[in-house]
């Protein structure tokens, strides 16, 4: 299967529809997916349910979309950084699913193994618990939560093979490993694209064969969230 495209825009030919859900890799502005973030942006595609840790900051990552009016609803589990957010979610424009991190990111982990549901102890007793089961285990209380998948994964790696094995770097990991394996097609952005075999298999953080499609990301901004100095000595 040839998985290597020339550019974010032909990676996604075919993939994008409206009111489709899609998992966006990264946490903050570390590891998101640049420029496949822009081709989607470019499209016009709307009505999106995104799920990703949060959106990004205003004007920048998927606060771009957030923008251009494409999201419908975010599944998420902080947005402090982003304005526009916070308005669009206060006047009703857009839904908002709001999760504890880690449930979320268990969700995304369960959603990629094929786990329905699970239970788990983090918001029993708060407003998370509403609407959802909850069932005694042992003499504790547990919330069931559903596992997620989507339409469309993207995420971003540092290097990666044409083959599609991914390589992560440090804390730019994040969400990226767990999302693509809950993506029902995987779409990858890397720094570096090797030839099969120039990865050491033991360094392989997502085998290929959740990647469907990878390019060679270009002209990254790496923006810093959140620029902490201090004088010096």
């Amino acid at each position: 299967m040839r998985k290597v495209y020339t550019d974010a825009t032909s990676a996604l030919a075919g993939l994008l529809h409206d009111g489709m859900t899609i998992m966006a890799g990264g946490f903050g502005l570390c590891g998101i997916p640049e420029n496949l973030i822009e081709a989607i942006k470019i499209t016009g595609v709307k009505n999106l349910t995104v799920i990703s840790n949060n959106c990004g900051v205003d004007g920048w990552g998927l606060g771009r979309l957030l923008d251009n009016g494409q999201i419908k609803k975010m599944i998420s589990s902080y947005v402090g950084e982003n304005k526009l957010f916070a308005q669009q979610y206060l006047s009703g424009q857009l839904e908002l699913e709001f999760n504890p991190q880690g449930t979320l990111a268990e969700r995304i982990r369960a959603g990629g193994a094929g786990i329905p549901a699970f239970f788990t102890k983090t918001g029993v007793g708060t407003v998370v618990a509403d609407g959802k089961e909850v069932r005694e285990f042992n003499g504790e209380k547990y919330v069931m939560e559903t596992g997620l998948v989507a339409d469309l994964s993207i995420v971003k790696a540092w290097t990666g093979d044409t083959e599609g094995n991914l390589v992560y770097r440090k804390t730019a990991r994040n969400f990226n490993p767990m999302m693509a394996t809950a993506g029902k097609i995987t779409v990858a952005e890397v720094e570096h694209l090797v030839k099969p075999g120039e990865i050491d298999p033991d360094h392989i953080h997502t085998p290929g064969i959740y990647v469907k499609r990878i390019i060679l990301g270009k002209d990254y901004e790496k923006r810093i969230e959140q620029r902490t100095t201090r004088k010096r000595v």
